[in-house]
């Protein structure tokens, strides 16, 4: 059993952050582990409030897995303000864990902020030179490069600089934009695109934090980068397809779509016999 670990904020409506980190891992058959830097208050409407974890604990329980369990992979998801950013890159150097995938979120699907905006400076100098992959999306990767994307062509190119910030490999995600959901990827050589067709849907709450724990996940079980990026793309494309209308604003995706499409029903119909 591989061992995955998410270091991000809790979303109490279960769609994205830890519990959205917590389902994918189990749809990918590695064993799940968190810690908890921010308690958010949120819904598929909107953000209440916030409660950030303290330094001294989130390194607790950082330590607490590392030094009993370990990990396959990191998923670094929501870190809030300059001092979480420290603590948790104080411990990425102490463990030196493989296959760190960083998810830099910034705000929350209704555009709440989860990031203090003076944090970003910290972010880039702390934090993205941890990332075996980054995957911001194209506000994300505008804020951290400093400069506009309007086409394919511009995410190439922020890509580019964001890899010079530190990071091994940098996935430019296009679900900002229009037309097909294209993702760049670049790996310090060469730009890979994935491209799926766009699906017409309010309900995509936490994509972003779950399409980042699956490339974790299938690092985790062993596969080289792109492979990760390529089937990732297909898990969270099929998970947004079959979204659901749960809540009053934007609905979360379906981490367990094929499970429950197929395994619990033929659990169930094993056990009838």
């Amino acid at each position: 059993m591989k061992t995955v670990l998410s270091i991000a904020g809790s979303d109490c409506s279960g769609g994205a952050g830890i519990q959205a980190d917590l389902k994918t891992f189990s749809a990918h058959g590695v064993f799940g582990m968190s810690a908890i830097v921010s308690v958010v208050a949120e819904n598929t409407s909107r953000v209440i409030d916030i409660q950030d974890v303290t330094p001294d604990m989130i390194e607790k329980q950082i330590d607490a897995v590392f030094e009993d369990i370990g990990t396959d992979a990191v998923k670094i998801g929501m870190l809030s303000t300059p001092q979480c950013m420290k603590a948790v890159a104080k411990k990425l150097i102490e463990y030196s864990p493989r296959n760190v995938v960083i998810d830099p979120v910034m705000y929350a699907k209704n555009g709440a902020p989860l990031m203090d905006p003076n944090a970003v400076e910290t972010l880039i100098d702390v934090v993205i030179p941890h990332a075996d992959i980054l995957t911001p999306n194209i506000p994300e990767a505008e804020k951290i490069a400093n400069e506009k994307v309007t086409n394919t062509a511009d995410m190439e190119t922020v890509a580019r600089k964001i890899h010079h910030m530190g990071c091994k490999n940098v996935l430019v995600k296009g679900g900002h934009a229009m037309g097909d959901a294209l993702d760049v990827l670049f790996d310090g050589e060469s730009c890979y695109h994935f491209k799926t067709r766009r699906i017409e849907t309010k309900n995509t709450h936490g994509t972003g934090c779950t399409f980042s724990s699956a490339i974790a996940s299938n690092l985790a079980l062993g596969m080289p980068v792109n492979q990760a990026v390529e089937l990732a793309k297909e898990y969270v494309t099929t998970a947004i397809a079959n979204s659901l209308a749960i809540g009053k604003g934007n609905g979360p995706t379906h981490h367990f779509y094929d499970l429950y499409k197929n395994g619990l029903k033929a659990t169930k119909n094993e056990s009838l016999k």
